[in-house]
């Protein structure tokens, strides 16, 4: 009879049974989020096999007094990843951390911080690796950067502080290089030794000064692009007007000897755009050829993108980068100075610091700077019509992590590499270029 009641005992704790206990590794840490539309969010990760059942675990910041206790009832599938916004119970703060405890008071997993996420902070891999900046991925598999595709190595590309602080885009054009400083300062770059150097012909030794339409003002240049027989240039403000956001692509002939260049035609597209911050405007700047863009959507007629609708243009799009909002839009700039915004999408980083088209791939670069520790992502466009990320690249290992605002792709391959170059805004060791490669 005893042997009977331990039977059914038994075999009602297994009819009975939830989700399994956690192994002591199951559950972990995977993402956490401290600022932006999602701040103050944590989430897990159950790299194990079963089920867990989380209710009565808790999420602390350093603080013992700040608790979230996990609802009951809260079960985290095997390979499964659920995101808690515990605003309502503690904030997280640019130093702090995220602390996991299981319902018995022992602690599960933990991570701490130093500066607010930029803007998140991911595990690579997931659950098990090192947190590293990366993309906003709340319940889902995180956006971990692959290595750089191409050499470890990197190294100066410039004379020891030819341009100083501030150098930011940077734009291809046959045998040259164009590059930009915010102080409203167009260099032309030439290939010998070392790397690039200032051309030294037709005013160009010291660089240009930029001016806006009816020489006035000095433009917050920090991308830069050739296209059309010109160089254009993305501002976000003008210099004597240092507070108020002025968000405009400006197009310079670049033929004549002066050393000062004023625009012949300004695009303001301030109005068009949700309001940023008078320095988080635009960054990047990049023109791709209307060939490359066959299917499109145009999301000003909700049909694909007709370059005829337009008229005389550059027979481009213009694609501009948003520091404040890590938005990329694409405008079709009319010759009369009319302009339509044809596409807009996220980027996927909290910021943008440069675009840069490559041919070849047909693929747009997409670069931030040390705000996430030098991740590049290539995006293209789909068979929905719209661009989307197709991979997510890590800096190269050689290289610190720099203040980058620029990188342009060099046309020619040697033994299945080609030349990228990075414009280093803080100009580190009194350099503000430098060269690494790229797999073809």
């Amino acid at each position: 009879m005893l042997a009977f009641r331990v039977f059914c005992v038994v075999l009602g704790v297994l009819l009975t049974a939830g989700p399994a206990a956690a192994a002591p590794a199951d559950v972990r840490i995977n993402e956490v989020v401290t600022t932006g539309s999602v701040n103050d969010s944590i989430e897990l990760v159950n790299t194990g096999t079963a089920a867990v059942d989380l209710s009565g675990w808790v999420l602390k910041d350093s603080s013992d007094s700040s608790k979230f206790r996990i609802p009951a009832g809260t079960t985290l599938a095997a390979g499964g990843f659920r995101a808690f916004d515990v605003h309502a119970a503690f904030g997280l703060g640019s130093s702090d951390a995220a602390r996991l405890y299981r319902p018995d008071g022992s602690l599960a997993d933990s991570f701490r911080w130093s500066t607010h996420s930029a803007p998140s902070w991911s595990r690579c891999p997931d659950g098990t690796g090192a947190f590293a900046a990366a993309a906003v991925t709340l319940g889902g598999p995180n956006a971990c950067a692959a290595a750089w595709p191409g050499g470890s190595a990197v190294t100066t590309a410039d004379a020891a502080n030819v341009f100083g602080e501030d150098l930011s885009g940077l734009s291809p054009d046959g045998g040259a290089l164009w590059a930009v400083q915010n102080s409203g300062r167009l260099w032309r770059l030439l290939p010998g030794g070392p790397g690039w150097t200032p051309d030294t012909s037709a005013g160009w030794a010291s660089g240009k000064a930029l001016r806006f339409p009816g020489g006035s003002g000095s433009p917050d240049s920090e991308g830069v692009t050739a296209a059309a027989g010109a160089v254009f240039v993305a501002s976000e403000r003008d210099a004597a007007a240092s507070g108020t956001s002025r968000l405009s692509v400006l197009r310079y002939d670049v033929g004549g000897t002066g050393t000062t260049l004023t625009a012949t035609r300004e695009w303001n597209l301030t109005a068009d755009l949700p309001p940023v911050g008078a320095n988080l405007g635009f960054e990047g700047l990049t023109w791709i050829p209307d060939t490359a863009l066959t299917g499109l959507l145009d999301e000003s007629t909700g049909a694909p993108y007709d370059p005829a609708r337009y008229g005389p243009h550059s027979g481009g799009v213009f694609f501009a980068g948003v520091e404040g909002t890590g938005m990329i839009h694409g405008y079709v700039l009319q010759d009369s100075g009319a302009f339509t915004r044809v596409t807009s999408f996220a980027s996927g980083l909290g910021t943008v610091m440069e675009l840069q088209w490559e041919p070849q791939a047909a693929r747009l670069w997409v670069v931030c700077d040390d705000t996430c520790h030098g991740e590049h992502r290539t995006m293209r466009l789909g068979a929905s019509g719209r661009f989307a990320t197709t991979a997510v690249y890590a800096r190269p290992s050689g290289m610190p992590d720099f203040n980058n605002e620029g990188f342009a792709i060099s046309d020619g391959c040697v033994n299945g590499v080609k030349p990228v170059y990075w414009a280093d805004d803080g100009n580190d060791d009194g350099h503000a270029l430098r060269q690494g490669t790229l797999a073809c």
